[in-house]
């Protein structure tokens, strides 16, 4: 009796133990399994979940939306025919919240109109609105992706050394840092940097091909480039002491030669925050330094403000309640030229680093802006004007959840974009999505010219000549790779090319199209490779997806 007594016990208690062991290492399946939590992952989602699937969102932050809901309110559209779908329906329901006059909480609605010539806030008769307040993305994206067959799990990260499990060119689960493992027939890896797509040993490139990689014009070192105003246009000293090369450089500018123009390198163009600030006075957080702040970082802007620069707060885009969504803009800005070179492939822990540093950096420019009295007055006084806005990222000290990934990993993939694509000089196949913006790349490196004066390079801007086609192969792995993932943000392009898909309109139609093929491939037992474009261009199309334009 004693004996069946102790071992109901240690029965009970292997049962206890093994049921928090399960509890840790979580099992989830579904159908189709999306890494990441940016715009793109929730289309996706919404899309498989319309298709009648399973889904499980992956998600590392803890906000979805990524940049749409991190500060990039002020949207970077091209052409909007072009825009249909699930992105569309974002943007109808931004127009929903906002034909609601308690929406407008700090202004009236006749006080804010409809901001921007070329690019107007609010389409009435199509009932679209294109430029918001991050929290009002946030809560869009928390409505479209309520669905039962969506399941989110938040703030998992990717063990990107062992976490990728395959049978042969299969991925058959991913396991996140807290031990929870994800099974799945398809895979979506929707993440700015490509985490997921890296982990799986799928084909990568990081930075600029050379222009003779692809034939291209706008790819590569671009010295003596000057697109926007973004540079340096009059001679200024990068030296601590004008004029002596013996005093050292002032941060922030690299002692190499960019090299040659048209030459390829492992840069990238550069990184910030899009910022939420408002002058409303009930609403507005006092700016103050940051922790570590060094004033000498920003000496390049005194020597600017000297030279009689006046577009400090040419990028203050309007946003909906006397708020801005605040922009790089001018040879010294908000961009960290130069410190983010080694993030697409930097471990977690080296990634942090990096962020703490751009915002050191960036709130640093606030307080110094407001602070210096070698800067102009009229700018001193003008920034003291502006505060964090007190209804937005209130978990993160009014600060954006996400830094601006403009550019990491891009996959190579079965069918590489580049400018040609673009430009519309060959015929794309397969279209999936369709954009229209400027080829536009940030600043990638400030250097000193020969003659001795700091300059920037690496701002493009070429501006296409009609909409163009995105190929079903720029988010395929090469088929001998993995055959059940899908790319829709480090999609398989070219630098320069990457430089006009990457706007999160975009994003959002690829992560639609993305799902459409993974539930497609799920209900016909197939790989991806196997579906009829035929059949995903129909049913794109049925989606409200445009995939041409005349």
């Amino acid at each position: 009796m004693k004996k069946s007594i102790v071992f109901s016990i240690m029965l009970i208690i292997l049962l206890v133990t093994s049921c928090k062991g399960d509890n840790r290492g979580l099992t989830a399946r579904a159908d189709i399994i999306i890494y990441g939590g940016t715009s793109a992952a929730v289309t996706a989602a919404v899309q498989a979940a319309g298709m009648k699937h399973s889904v499980v969102v992956v998600s590392p932050d803890r906000h979805l939306g990524g940049m749409s809901s991190s500060g990039l309110g002020f949207t970077d559209t091209g052409n909007k025919e072009v825009i249909g779908g699930l992105a569309r329906r974002f943007y109808q329901l931004i127009y929903r919240h906002y034909a609601d006059s308690s929406a407008w909480v700090w202004e009236k609605r006749s006080e804010y109109g409809n901001r921007g010539q070329g690019n107007p806030a609010i389409d009435g008769e199509k009932r679209t609105m294109w430029i918001f307040e991050p929290h009002v993305a946030e809560a869009a994206f928390e409505e479209m992706i309520s669905h039962p067959l969506i399941k989110v799990y938040r703030e998992e990260w990717l063990d990107r050394e062992k976490g990728v499990r395959k049978n042969g060119n299969r991925i058959t689960s991913i396991t996140t840092l807290s031990g929870k493992t994800f099974s799945g027939k398809v895979f979506i890896d929707a993440t700015y940097e490509g985490d997921l797509m890296a982990a799986a040993g799928v084909s990568y490139t990081v930075g600029r091909e050379a222009d003779t990689v692809y034939g291209e014009t706008w790819n590569g070192v671009q010295k003596g480039v000057f697109h926007h105003g973004h540079y340096f246009k009059t001679d200024i000293s990068p030296y601590v002491i004008p004029g002596d090369p013996s005093s050292g450089l002032l941060p922030r500018i690299s002692p190499d030669d960019p090299g040659e123009n048209g030459s390829g390198d492992n840069k990238i163009q550069a990184y910030c925050f899009r910022l939420c600030l408002t002058k409303h006075p009930d609403n507005k957080v006092p700016i103050t330094a940051p922790e570590g702040y060094d004033s000498t970082q920003y000496e390049l802007l005194v020597r600017v403000a000297e030279s009689n620069w006046k577009e400090f707060f040419s990028k203050y885009d309007a946003i909906p309640n006397r708020k801005t969504d605040v922009n790089n803009h001018g040879p010294f800005s908000f961009d960290n030229i130069g410190m983010n070179l080694d993030y697409p492939e930097a471990s977690y822990e080296r990634r942090k680093e990096i962020i703490g540093e751009h915002i050191r950096y960036q709130k640093g420019l606030l307080y110094f802006t407001a602070t210096c009295k070698r800067l102009p007055e009229w700018v001193r006084e003008r920034m003291k004007e502006w505060g964090f806005a007190k209804d937005e990222f209130v978990d993160n000290g009014y600060w954006p959840y996400n830094i601006y990934v403009r550019e990491a990993r891009r996959m190579i993939g079965e069918y590489v974009t580049t400018e040609h694509d673009i430009l519309s000089k060959r015929e794309v196949p397969e279209s999936v999505a369709m954009g229209s913006y400027t080829m536009d790349s940030h600043n990638v490196q400030r250097y000193v010219t020969p003659e001795g004066f700091v300059q920037n390079e690496g701002d493009i801007g070429v501006k296409v000549p009609k909409p163009y086609k995105i190929s079903l192969g720029s988010i395929l792995p090469k088929r001998e790779e993995c055959t059940n993932l899908i790319v829709p943000v480090c999609v398989s392009s070219s630098h320069i090319a990457f430089g006009s898909i990457r706007m999160e309109p975009v994003f959002m139609i690829l992560g639609q199209s993305a799902a459409t093929l993974a539930s497609m491939a799920v209900e016909e037992r197939k790989t991806i490779y196997e579906i009829p474009y035929n059949e995903l261009r129909e049913q794109l199309i049925k989606d409200g997806q445009v995939l041409e334009y005349r």
